[in-house]
């Protein structure tokens, strides 16, 4: 089996896997590195494209511009394009956004609170591998 035919049929399975499980993929959207700090963002307040991008810091505009379009796909955010010149385009969160954004902002809030068990556990963990 060639390299070509092994990476057609992985990309097959995957396909197949969301089908039959399509919430596997929007788990993916709301807590992709970009869709946490999205939504985590929008829970204050509605944000024009540039205010948003420099409140997250070190997003590249391509990357932000895609992640509120497959948010706004999945019906989490509102995209408010005003007819106005120069063009002015808000981004807020839909009932459902809010939603999924307490739930990211709970777990935020849990990494926070035991960070520093998380930590003694990776020392633990790097000992150990020192050690063998």
């Amino acid at each position: 089996m060639t390299v070509s035919t092994e990476k057609i049929l992985s990309e097959a399975a995957a396909a197949q896997g969301e089908a039959m499980c399509p919430h596997r993929l929007v788990l993916e959207h709301v807590t992709s590195r970009w869709g946490v700090l999205v939504l985590m963002q929008l829970l204050e307040r509605p944000y024009r494209f540039s205010e948003l991008r420099r409140a997250i810091g070190r997003v590249s505009e391509k990357m932000l511009t895609q992640t509120l379009q497959t948010l706004e796909r999945d019906g989490l955010i509102h995209r408010d394009a005003q007819p106005v010149i120069p063009p002015r385009v808000d981004y807020s969160l839909t009932d459902l956004g809010r939603e999924a954004a307490e739930q990211v902002r709970g777990l935020a809030e849990w990494t926070a609170k035991r960070m520093g068990a998380v930590e003694e556990a990776r020392e633990a963990y790097d000992a150990a591998k020192r050690q063998t």
